[in-house]
Order: C-alpha cells, then sequence, then structure tokens
C-alpha cells in the first residue's frame, strides 16, 4: 500500500539511508511531489532511490526544510547544495543559498547555479558579484555567466531627504531623490518628489529595486499623508498606492520576503506597537503581530533572509526581535546593556548586525557601533568613532562588503573586514540640511541627472 501524508518514509541517497518525512518532501520538492502523483510504480515503492545526488546535499535540504541554517563553507557543501535544489526542485534550499551569498563563495555559486540550470541563485549570486570588486567577476570561470554579469546594472546609493508636500506654486527644486554618481564624486537628482509626497517622519524602503515612501506627515499638528508613493526607476515614474489601515507616521519600513512592512510608528503623538503588511500583487494591506512593545522610529535590517529590528527599552537597553513570517510573531535574539542607547540605525552584513548610536555621551557629532553576531549571539564593540554631523543623523547601507556612510560633509565608504569597519574611501558629502534615509536601487544605464543644487543650512 503507498504510504500517507505524514509518514516516515525511506530515501536512499548514493549508499546513505535516510528517513524523511513524506509530506515535508512533498510539499517544498517539486521532484517528490510530481513522483507520488504520478501513480508510477516507485510511488508505491516503500522506499526511493536517489543514485545520482549526493548524500551531504540531501542531509543539508533536510536539515534546510526543518528550519535550521547549517553552515556551508567548503565548496563541495555549496555544489552538492545547488545540485540538489536543482534536481530535487527545491525552492526553499535555494532561497537558502541565495540569502547564503558572500564575496567568498558567490563565484563559485553563480557558475555552479548557471551549470544545474538554478535560475534563481544564478541572478541572485551575479548581482552580488556586480555590486562588488571587480575580482569576483574574474573569479567566474563560464563566459556566460561573465558576460551574464557585465550586463547587470550595479547599485547606486540613494538618498531621500526630509520635505513636507509643497503646494503647486511654491515647488521647491530641492524636493528631488538624489543619488551618489561615484565616477564624477557628485551628487545627482534622480527625480522629483510628487506634490503631495511628504519624507517628513515617512518610512522608505525598497522592494524589487522601486522605492517606497510610506506616512510622511504635513502640517504643526503631524497630520499623516493619506497615500503612499511608489518610484519606478525603470520607468522614471511615480505611481500612488494606499496607506496602511492604521495611520502611522515615523514608521520602520521594510521591503522583506516580496512585500513591504510598516513596522511600529507613531500616530497622535502616541508611539504604537501595530505592523502592517502591503502586498504589490494585490495592493492591499493585512496586520501582521505586534511588536512587543509600541516603538516609533526603530531601526531595522535584514541578515541572511531574517527581519529583525531594535527596540530600546528602557533607555539604556537595546533589544534585537525577529520577524518570523512562518510563526507571525516577533521572537527575541538578544539584549545589550549600555547608556545612550538611542540609536540611528542597524544594518547587517553577513552573520553580524551593526546598531549604531550617538556617542559617548550626548556627543551628537560622533557615532559608536556595537556588533551582534547572529551565530554565537555575542555583542562586541567595534574600536574607535564615526563621524555624524549635525542636523543629519547618521545613516548607512550595505553594498558587498562596503558600508556607505552620509552626511553633509562626506560620503563615507567603509570596507567591512574582520568584524571591523575600516574607511576606504571618501566622496562628496550630500549638499542639503536635514535628516536622510538612503537606499540602494538599479538605476538605468545612461540617465544621469543634474548635480544635486546646494540648499543653504538653517
Amino acid at each position: 500500500m503507498p504510504q500517507g501524508l505524514g509518514a516516515l518514509m525511506q530515501v536512499w541517497v548514493g549508499s546513505q539511508l535516510f528517513q524523511a518525512d513524506r509530506a515535508l518532501l512533498v510539499e517544498h520538492c517539486g521532484f517528490f511531489r510530481g513522483l507520488f502523483r504520478s501513480g508510477m510504480r516507485e510511488a508505491r515503492a516503500a522506499e526511493v532511490r536517489l543514485g545520482a545526488l549526493s548524500p551531504d546535499g540531501f542531509r543539508t535540504m533536510l536539515r534546510v526544510l526543518h528550519g535550521e541554517r547549517p553552515a556551508l563553507a567548503a565548496p563541495d557543501e555549496l555544489l552538492q547544495a545547488v545540485e540538489c535544489a536543482a534536481f530535487l526542485q527545491t525552492p526553499a534550499l535555494a532561497r537558502f543559498l541565495e540569502h547564503s551569498l558572500t564575496s567568498d563563495n558567490c563565484a563559485l555559486l553563480c557558475d555552479a547555479a548557471a551549470a544545474f540550470g538554478l535560475h534563481d541563485v544564478f541572478h541572485s549570486a551575479a548581482l552580488f558579484i556586480r555590486d562588488s570588486a571587480s575580482e569576483q567577476a574574474a573569479e567566474l570561470a563560464l563566459p556566460e555567466a561573465r558576460a551574464y554579469v557585465a550586463a547587470l546594472r550595479p547599485s547606486s546609493y540613494v538618498a531621500v531627504s526630509t520635505h513636507a508636500p509643497a503646494p503647486g506654486f511654491l515647488e521647491d527644486a530641492s524636493r528631488t531623490v538624489c543619488y551618489l554618481d561615484e565616477e564624477e564624486d557628485a551628487w545627482r537628482t534622480l527625480a522629483a518628489l510628487p506634490l503631495e509626497a511628504s519624507t517628513l517622519l515617512a518610512g522608505v524602503a525598497t522592494l524589487g529595486n522601486k522605492l517606497y515612501i510610506v506616512g510622511g506627515v504635513r502640517g504643526p499638528n503631524k497630520e499623516v499623508v493619506e497615500l503612499g508613493f511608489c518610484y519606478d526607476p525603470d520607468g522614471g515614474t511615480w505611481r500612488e498606492f494606499p496607506s496602511p489601515h492604521q495611520p502611522r507616521y515615523d514608521t520602520a519600513l521594510a521591503g522583506f520576503d516580496g512585500h513591504l512592512y510598516a513596522i511600529g510608528g507613531e500616530f497622535q503623538r502616541m508611539a504604537m506597537s501595530s505592523v502592517e503588511r502591503y502586498d504589490p500583487a494585490t495592493g492591499c494591506w493585512s496586520f501582521a503581530a505586534n511588536l512587543p512593545q509600541p516603538a516609533a522610529g526603530v531601526p531595522c535590517a535584514q541578515a541572511r533572509g531574517r527581519l529583525f529590528v531594535c527596540l530600546w527599552r528602557p533607555a539604556d537597553t537595546t533589544t534585537v526581535v525577529e520577524y518570523t513570517v512562518t510563526a507571525d510573531a516577533w521572537l527575541p535574539i538578544a539584549e545589550l546593556r549600555r547608556p545612550q542607547s538611542y540609536g540611528h540605525c542597524m544594518v547587517a552584513h553577513r552573520d553580524s548586525l551593526y546598531v549604531v548610536r550617538n556617542g559617548p555621551k550626548d556627543d551628537f557629532l560622533h557615532c559608536a557601533i556595537d556588533c551582534l553576531n547572529l551565530a554565537t549571539g555575542q555583542w562586541t564593540a567595534l574600536p574607535g568613532q564615526f563621524v555624524n554631523s549635525k542636523g543629519a543623523l547618521f545613516t548607512a547601507v550595505v553594498r558587498g562588503d562596503t558600508v556607505y556612510t552620509v552626511n553633509r560633509m562626506f560620503t563615507l565608504l567603509y570596507a567591512i573586514e574582520g568584524g571591523t569597519w575600516r574607511l576606504l574611501r571618501e566622496k562628496a558629502g550630500f549638499p542639503r540640511p536635514g535628516s536622510l534615509q538612503t537606499v540602494l536601487l538599479r538605476l538605468p544605464p545612461g540617465a544621469r541627472g543634474q548635480v544635486a543644487s546646494t540648499t543653504p543650512e538653517l
């Protein structure tokens, strides 16, 4: 008799025997789903033999399907995982490989995914290489992989400064989104903001290479702008989309797992814990699990395909929590007690989260950085201090192994090396006062906006 769903089944891979959950394999593997629905003789057998695969690759797949995050460092481990993801048609393993990309393995994964026809991994690895140092592309063995990488657009560093809505007769030429032209060492205009849009206390994020703005305010009473705005750099166009059900400003906005998340925020000067999720495919918002506490302007970052938020409770305690989509829950990850826990931002690189705060004490001209290693749960303080600037709080994004930061005086690029940040080079500072939010976008080839005009600091 055929085994029922939920039963354990025997799978021979090479000379090794595995006991695997049949329902789990049917849910996540196209190969097993097709096999058990085909009515073939193998589907009715007590065991299945997969002679062409590596036992280690199959073991990695099972661990990923059970929610583990195995560290795949050796080239053979990566190759076997790619082969297994392709042969057994396992999207969950492919996504795990995409989230495991580093400068150490991107060339190998790109070549392997191209050879095995694992397109999503191949494309993600190619994008990673395009945003990394040129030597990464030189390590590619396949000519088609090198050509594919060369045809991609690199990410550009994009800044959104603080602006309230402007009446048409008072249109402000400085109400623009800008990007850093690294070759010319200049900030250029990318697009003018819609007249109705506000970036004052707004959430800003990217998803699918589009820029989203949610929850800005106008006027002294902090009236929330009723619409969200989405910019598509490929078409150079803005479109409107609905705001969250709960009006909110000073919300953290994150593009994660194909959705936008509006996390916390304030309304009528009261912090809130509610979280909403926007599906671009349907154009609808829905509520997700609340934060553990009311919070506004929380830093958030993504590492290894995981979404993290940094909370401050009480004033001298930093708490990192993670949102899990499957459980729709926020889980505590780590806590750090340190005076002056007010934080500017949080960025991620590999298995580390970097929490940036002003310091020491009330010094707003410098920042201190603490690093949380997600693999060990240990905190370390980065040596030295990092430049902040009056009127433009520290903001940062990570591209490859490089951190981009900007203020009025400089755009500073740091190389992440062994858990420390080493100053790599300096570029032009942002030419306008006020707080900034920064993201990465891939811009159309040949698009060169005007040099961003300088506005005086009040």
